[in-house]
């Protein structure tokens, strides 16, 4: 039997929605830019090309995001977009970081079932100011035993918070909308994945490379509330 001791849960898009509004603020930008040029900007690629290329740098976040954006925007547009439309950009930004907080449908009572059995650990990333306002804003901080925002969420940063949770890989169990940041690094270490996939993905999270010999420790699920029923089957895999 698998010898459980800790469930880890993603935050954006497991537990609340995000990505709808980063859709939609880029959505908003390529509007923005559609005055400058013509329909072969391809504007979303080339922003999410600066993107990637800034997460080194901003890491991720609304505020990287921005500054993406602005960047984007004057390569773009040849530096011909106005100050006006650049304040237009920021003030994408700050919607961005006053959007509600939204729980996804089940997944309280599902937080709620596991914790009742078993250890709960919070582990998201970006920005560090606006994921403690939407962890505080969610109700649901007194359930989790830790809170961990981190810059990435790779198999350098699981193993170290395995180290510090006292938890060997095979008996932790991660559940979370993104193969490639909450999953795989996870099923690498020799521990459980649990994915819940939202309906929208950023482009970025979609990069995965699951191996099927991991397949074995990995459970895909249609909605949060069959997750206390995997995890039951998991501990008596």
């Amino acid at each position: 039997m698998a010898n459980i001791k800790m469930v880890g849960f993603d935050a954006d898009d497991t537990l609340w929605r995000s990505q709808d509004y980063f859709d939609r603020a880029q959505v908003d930008f390529e509007a923005i830019i559609a005055g400058y040029v013509n329909g072969e900007a391809r504007s979303s690629e080339r922003l999410y090309a600066v993107e990637k290329a800034n997460l080194a740098v901003f890491g991720y976040g609304v505020k990287g995001m921005a500054l993406s954006m602005i960047e984007a925007a004057i390569d773009i547009t040849e530096g011909r977009i106005t100050a006006t439309d650049l304040h237009r950009i920021v003030a994408l930004a700050k919607d961005l970081l006053r959007h509600p907080v939204e729980l996804l449908p089940g997944v309280r009572e599902a937080v709620e079932t596991v914790a009742s059995g078993l250890p709960v650990v919070l582990i998201t990333k970006g920005d560090l100011f606006h994921q403690e306002a939407k962890v505080r804003d969610s109700g649901m901080s007194s359930l989790f035993r830790r809170i961990e925002i981190v810059s990435e969420k790779d198999v350098p940063t699981y193993r170290r918070l395995l180290e510090e949770f006292a938890i060997a890989p095979e008996e932790f169990v991660m559940v979370g909308n993104s193969l490639r940041s909450d999953i795989a690094p996870v099923l690498e270490l020799g521990g459980w994945g649990v994915h819940v996939p939202y309906h929208l993905t950023w482009v970025h999270e979609r990069e995965a490379d699951v191996s099927t010999a991991h397949a074995p420790r990995l459970r895909t699920l249609a909605s949060a509330g069959e997750l206390p029923a995997a995890l039951r089957l998991i501990v008596a895999a």
